[in-house]
């Protein structure tokens, strides 16, 4: 574990706390004018999914969890599990859903991502800003309807259902914004 101040907290920042492992989402210095400076963070627990807000004194000393991150590509689905190859040692490794959250949504067979680690336990993703999904089912267009900014709902190729312009089609793929779930344009 190597020990941090809360004065060199960043975003993203995995800290071991007493609660648990959790990631730093949001944080402010906060130098009041009277009393001492402090430290107003929003914390993500990486296991729960749960938010925390929390106030530390400026310069406390806080356990920064070391997280290893490594290169994984998706092979495919074993019942519930999803199933991974390291790129540099081939080895493979089996993921519960839980372990992966939204990323779920957005893995298809062969693509490429970044997993987290915390020692042996797999604690989250690192997912590239947007992805090419293909559409598997969704209504079609309607000729002459061209309601400025209409929107009609599509499901996606891994299940996830986002909202669409009706010129979409079923067997079109479209970039999807990982952060937000929203679609951004055609592929």
């Amino acid at each position: 574990m190597a020990a941090t101040t809360t004065n060199d907290l960043k975003t993203g920042m995995t800290l071991d706390l007493p609660e648990g492992l959790f990631q730093v989402v949001d944080f402010q210095h906060v130098k009041p004018g009277k009393g001492p400076a402090f430290v107003r963070t929003k914390l993500r627990n990486v296991r729960s999914g749960g938010v925390l807000d929390k106030t530390f004194r400026a310069d406390e000393r806080v356990e920064q969890a070391v997280v290893d991150k490594k290169a994984m590509q998706f092979l495919y689905r074993d019942g519930n599990d999803y199933v991974f190859m390291d790129n540099t040692t081939y080895d493979q490794i089996h993921v519960g859903p839980a372990a992966l959250g939204d990323a779920t949504n957005y893995i298809v067979d062969g693509s490429t991502m970044v997993v987290q680690f915390y020692g042996d336990e797999i604690i989250g993703t690192d997912l590239p800003a947007a992805v090419e999904l293909t559409v598997t089912e969704t209504e079609p267009g309607i000729q002459g309807d061209r309601v400025s900014g209409a929107r009609k709902p599509a499901t996606l190729e891994t299940g996830l259902v986002v909202q669409v312009p009706l010129f979409v089609n079923q067997g079109e793929r479209i970039k999807v914004d990982t952060r937000s779930g929203d679609y951004l344009t055609r592929a």
